[in-house]
C-alpha cells in the first residue's frame, strides 16, 4: 500500500485538524462538519494528482486552449454515518462521480470492550474498471475498511482503489497494509500513535459520527 501522510508538511490542513481535535471547539457540530468536508477537499486534491488524465480542446470566447481533463470513471464510497462529511468534501472536487454508501458499526457483545464490525446496508453501482474511492473519517483498527471492501468485492474489480482518512492509528494503517491490494492509494491527514482498549484512537478526537450529528443510543 502506498501511504499518502500529508501530516509530514506544514499547512493550512493543520488548521482543520487542530479544530477538530479541540475540546473547546468540537462542541460546534457545524464548524467541525465543515472541517471534515475542508479536509476531504484537501485529500482530494491531492488524489487528483494519481488519476489518469487526457488532451482536450477546451473552446473560449476567443480562441480554442488545449488543456488535461480525467477520464477515470471514479465511485466515492462512504461509510455511515461518520464518513457523511468526508464524503461531501471529496464530491465538492470530483462532482461527477457516482457515489457508493455502506454502513458498518461496531456491536459490542454485553459492553465489552471486544467488538465486531457489522456492515448492514449497501447501495453502489458497479466498480467494474472504475476508481473507487472509499471515505472513512477515523482508520482506527482498519477493520471497517475490511470489511466494507469485502462487502464491495462482489460488485466489481477496480481498476485503482484510494482510502481516504482524517485520522488513522499506526495500528490501523499497518493492518489494512495487508487487507488491499498493494498499489492502493491511502490518503490521511494525521497518523497517531496508539489505540486504547477499546480500540478508539489516541489522542485522536473522540466519536466523529456524534460530533457531527450528536450523540446515539
Amino acid at each position: 500500500m502506498i501511504v499518502h501522510n500529508l501530516d509530514t508538511d506544514n499547512s493550512v490542513l493543520k488548521h482543520f485538524i487542530a479544530e477538530i481535535r479541540d475540546v473547546t471547539i468540537q462542541g460546534d457540530q457545524m464548524r467541525f462538519r465543515r472541517n471534515i468536508e475542508r479536509i476531504g477537499e484537501i485529500l482530494g486534491y491531492e488524489l487528483s494528482k494519481t488519476l489518469n488524465y487526457r488532451s482536450k480542446n477546451i473552446t473560449t470566447p476567443l480562441d480554442v486552449k488545449p488543456t488535461f481533463l480525467s477520464d477515470d470513471e471514479l465511485v466515492l464510497c462512504s461509510i455511515l454515518r461518520a464518513g457523511l462529511p468526508l464524503h461531501q468534501g471529496l464530491l465538492n472536487y470530483f462532482d461527477r462521480a457516482e457515489n457508493a454508501f455502506i454502513s458498518a458499526f461496531r456491536h459490542h457483545s454485553n459492553n465489552m470492550d471486544d467488538f465486531e464490525i457489522i456492515v448492514k446496508y449497501l447501495a453502489t453501482p458497479s466498480l467494474q474498471n472504475k476508481v473507487l474511492i472509499m471515505a472513512d473519517p477515523m482508520l482506527a483498527t482498519g477493520r471497517t475498511l475490511e470489511n466494507t471492501y469485502q462487502a464491495l468485492k462482489s460488485f466489481g474489480i477496480p481498476s485503482q482503489i484510494h482510502l481516504v482518512s482524517v485520522i488513522g492509528s499506526k495500528t490501523g494503517v499497518s493492518y489494512i497494509d495487508d487487507i488491499f491490494p498493494e498499489n492502493t492509494h491511502l490518503w490521511i491527514a494525521a497518523v497517531d500513535e496508539d489505540l486504547n482498549d477499546k480500540g478508539y484512537i489516541v489522542p485522536g478526537l473522540g466519536d466523529a459520527g456524534d460530533l457531527s450529528y450528536g450523540l446515539k443510543l
